[in-house]
């Protein structure tokens, strides 16, 4: 499917690939390039340092798998290993995913990203909120207790659309095709679909850390 003609119907379609089958996945060790991940021909510069293993995740808040996958993947970061970062990346397949993308990195900026990632996800998934124009996420922020004035002006700031820029090209680079999906050393990329489901895709992204980690 093309990513610019990605959408909540079309992640639903993904469904079935994004949720996978945990029993096949233990079952199942052997990860192929090409089927299970993609090297990516040119590498992408990383933020982490040298001694760091960067490990990205694609998302966008209004995805049902990426609400779905974000316990997993906290309760995956809880064990992960020291020299792994993990960073976290709004995509934009159009224009209006852009909003959301600013609300992350407003809530970054303002150090409220830990308290309130969760809390975004819910109000969309849980209580049907949209949360995917400036007017709805104002309204998000003053509910939870941030104010309305310091916000906006980040979220319309400088720094908060370069890093919205920076996402896109991020994903760009990193050739994502849909959503959640994991981008490993600059290098590898993999999803629910090429892996056979986020469980699966966590242990490929296991793999190639210790790939990363032997070629040192």
């Amino acid at each position: 499917m093309d990513r610019r003609d990605f959408s909540a119907a079309a992640a639903g379609a993904m469904g079935a690939l994004a949720l996978g089958l945990p029993g096949l996945a233990q079952a199942q060790r052997k990860f192929d390039e090409g089927k299970d991940y993609k090297q990516l021909e040119k590498r992408v510069t990383v933020d982490a340092p040298p001694e760091k293993i960067e490990l990205i995740e694609f998302f966008w808040y209004s995805c049902p798998h990426c609400n779905a996958f974000e316990p997993r993947l906290v309760s995956w970061i809880k064990s992960a290993p020291p020299d792994v970062v993990i960073r976290r990346v709004p995509v934009a397949f159009r224009d209006d995913f852009v909003p959301q993308q600013r609300l992350f990195y407003t809530l970054e900026a303002m150090g409220k990203l830990d308290d309130l990632h969760q809390k975004v996800f819910d109000s969309i998934h849980k209580l049907k909120q949209s949360n995917d124009k400036e007017d709805s996420i104002l309204k998000f922020a003053e509910s939870n207790g941030l104010d309305r004035a310091k916000f906006q002006e980040l979220y319309n700031s400088f720094s908060v659309s370069a890093k919205a820029r920076r996402a896109t090209q991020l994903q760009n680079a990193y050739q994502v095709e849909g959503v959640p999906a994991l981008g490993i050393a600059g290098r590898y990329y993999t999803d629910g679909s090429l892996a056979g489901g986020m469980d699966r895709a966590l242990q490929v992204t296991e793999y190639l850390i210790g790939v990363t980690r032997k070629a040192r």
